[in-house]
């Protein structure tokens, strides 16, 4: 016949069944690894006022894995956030012919799919307990009663084992056995924590699967262009310094601004997808070097023209008697001057593309089937002719579509609740802040914080990389110029610049990726836009 539990008993029961709702709310809710088994163990040690304890984790070589070790009589914490290495081997599951081993407690609670709960180790019968001993030799410690749980997760599956070790009794401070009811709360911990891990580890496996698909994705930018790789991997990593700073500011627009872990992990997955469009983008566009730059470069197709003027020259000089050595040097001069636009720049002057157009007209010859034509065609005329760096507007267009693409392809996604900003922040990196920008024409106040972080990211990245194809990467004090102006025509947000400069994000970019011979010495008042921070 059930004897009545005392009043008292029963209270404790309904403390401790309590607070074991309350961990399993903040196991659903914590997102590290190490914090979530240490909150595990603790869990257990208080629910049953345990010593110490130990968890363990199921490796793939059919062994138990020592995860977290606490003790507070020997003041001992191991594993977890501590950074304490634990220093004992695994426990193997089988022996070398492949039997289960059973002569240990936490093997044969894997096993036999059971609980082992255990009185006194010092005369418990069956298990091999030598180490224990041995361990309490050394210490002087006196390991007496053991609680070991399985840990199993939605499938059935054991992932893991909780021991407990020496129950204390709560009024005099005995070691004592544990009891049944402690048993029961500890399995019904023990499986709410299997859950909860097994649930954590799928998240982490799923957040690294997704990070390693866009790593495909930029891997595939890169492997059809080197030029753009880096860029997909140096901007994520400069709008998260500028989105800290601003977060870390506590002065000016930016006091209330905050950001959480997921604000962060949103930025960054944005920050890797910024320019997922350029995987539709033409090589031939993205590499292009120089103006006349096609699959190969048409330069070469106009030196051998300017061959056959030369050729042509020196017939007509044998014929009239004419200054051939004069015509040469005008010939070379030209094909110089030619060479050299081709190259491209940041402002080809309107004297230099009349230039350009006159050579066109000047030296007439005819094509591989016979017909007179001008020495330049329209196509190079129209190349040569780029104003600034090398793709003419058409050409541009194709580069600037790729906004389009990438928005449109992250629209496509079905984000889950904390990644929904992700189009957002990425697709706005090409807008300005007076509403000039592409492909929308957002303004200033319709685009986030983040979002416009990656559009000063973005700009300083490309005015300072070393791996393009048409230009040197610039020194800080020239980017940092370039920047200044874009402030004060609207291009970037004036107050994320300011925190640019005063925190010195670019010093901290530059030593991270820049090579020495760019990184000059910053005469921050000379540098458009620039206004001293306030005081603080």
């Amino acid at each position: 016949m059930n004897q009545p539990q005392s009043p008292a008993i029963s209270e404790d029961l309904l403390a401790r069944q309590e607070q074991l709702l309350g961990i399993g709310i903040a196991l659903s809710k914590e997102r590290d690894i190490n914090m979530l088994l240490e909150t595990i163990l603790i869990a257990a040690k208080n629910i049953t006022n345990a010593d110490g304890g130990t968890l363990y984790r199921m490796t793939d070589e059919n062994s138990l894995k020592f995860e977290i070790l606490r003790n507070d009589t020997l003041n001992t914490a191991m594993g977890g956030t501590t950074g304490v290495e634990i220093p004992f081997y695994p426990i193997n599951l089988y022996d070398k012919q492949g039997q289960p081993i059973n002569s240990m407690v936490v093997a044969y609670t894997v096993h036999h799919d059971t609980s082992v709960n255990i009185a006194d180790a010092y005369s418990e019968e069956g298990f091999d307990f030598s180490g224990t001993k041995n361990f309490d030799r050394k210490t002087g410690y006196r390991s007496k009663s053991f609680l070991t749980v399985p840990m199993k997760n939605h499938e059935n599956e054991i992932i893991g084992v909780l021991q407990l070790i020496n129950a204390k009794n709560l009024a005099t401070g005995d070691v004592v056995a544990f009891s049944g009811a402690d048993q029961r709360l500890v399995e019904s911990l023990a499986s709410q924590a299997a859950i909860a891990l097994t649930n954590r580890l799928l998240i982490n496996h799923l957040e690294t699967l997704f990070e390693s698909l866009i790593n495909m994705i930029n891997a595939a930018i890169d492997d059809k262009s080197p030029y753009t790789g880096g860029h997909c991997e140096r901007v994520p990593e400069l709008t998260m310094m500028l989105a800290e700073a601003a977060v870390d500011c506590a002065i000016g627009p930016f006091k209330d601004f905050t950001m959480s872990e997921r604000d962060r992990y949103e930025l960054k997955i944005a920050g890797l997808l910024h320019d997922c469009g350029k995987v539709t983008t033409p090589v031939h566009v993205v590499d292009k070097a120089t103006k006349l730059q096609t699959i190969f470069d048409r330069i070469e197709l106009l030196d051998t023209r300017f061959e056959l003027i030369k050729r042509d020259a020196e017939i007509e000089a044998l014929r009239s008697g004419g200054d051939l050595p004069g015509k040469i040097r005008e010939i070379e001069s030209d094909r110089d001057f030619i060479r050299q636009v081709n190259i491209g720049g940041e402002a080809m002057g309107e004297a230099d593309q009349e230039r350009v157009r006159t050579i066109s007209k000047k030296y007439p010859w005819r094509d591989p089937s016979g017909n007179k034509s001008d020495f330049l065609s329209e196509d190079e005329v129209k190349n040569l002719t780029i104003r600034a760096g090398t793709l003419t507007h058409e050409e541009r267009q194709v580069i600037n579509r790729h906004i389009d693409v990438t928005i449109r392809m992250l629209e496509a996604l079905p984000w889950p609740k904390h990644l929904t900003n992700v189009p957002e922040f990425a697709g706005g990196h090409h807008e300005r802040m007076d509403g000039k920008g592409y492909p929308r024409g957002l303004t200033r106040e319709q685009m986030s914080v983040q979002a416009r972080c990656m559009g000063i990211a973005d700009i300083f990245e490309a005015l300072t990389a070393k791996d393009r194809p048409y230009k040197k990467g610039k020194t800080l004090t020239e980017a940092l110029t370039i920047l200044g102006k874009f402030k004060l025509n609207g291009h970037i947000d004036p107050d994320l610049f300011d925190v640019f400069m005063w925190e010195k994000i670019y010093e901290k970019y530059a030593k991270q990726f820049l090579d020495p011979e760019q990184i000059d010495n910053v005469d921050c008042a000379g540098i458009p836009g620039y206004v001293p921070p306030p005081a603080r």
